[in-house]
């Protein structure tokens, strides 16, 4: 279980490092177009934002990345909270996919860390 759990939450550092590349450089070209639905005038107009946002899920990202490298179950289930409270927000306020998207997988994450200590 340890091995399952150290592989998902790679995976959800990765994930998160994909959203800073389509928030933060990729926003108003098709890909990031594609994540958000926005025309080309709203996707230029909310870029700065989307940047901001982006920002975030690089620090999401980095510190899964370090919970990983340091081996601290603390670290991890900190930065798994993070992530689910994150997705549980945004799905709120936003989008209901990032339920699926980020809160769902940081949610398995956090289940399999648990159980793997």
């Amino acid at each position: 279980m340890h091995t399952v759990a150290q592989v998902l939450i790679g995976a959800i550092a990765a994930l998160h490092l994909y959203f800073l590349v389509l928030e933060m450089f990729l926003w108003q070209r098709p890909p990031g177009r594609a994540l958000s639905g926005f025309d080309a005038d709203t996707a230029r107009v909310t870029a700065m934002l989307a940047a901001n946002q982006g920002l975030y899920n690089g620090f999401l990202a980095a510190g899964l990345v370090w919970s990983l490298v340091i081996g601290s179950l603390a670290t991890q289930i900190f930065f798994l909270s993070c992530v689910i409270i994150a997705g549980l927000y945004g799905a709120a306020t936003a989008n209901r996919r990032i339920l699926v998207a980020q809160a769902l997988p940081g949610a398995l994450a956090l289940g399999a860390a648990l159980l793997a200590s």
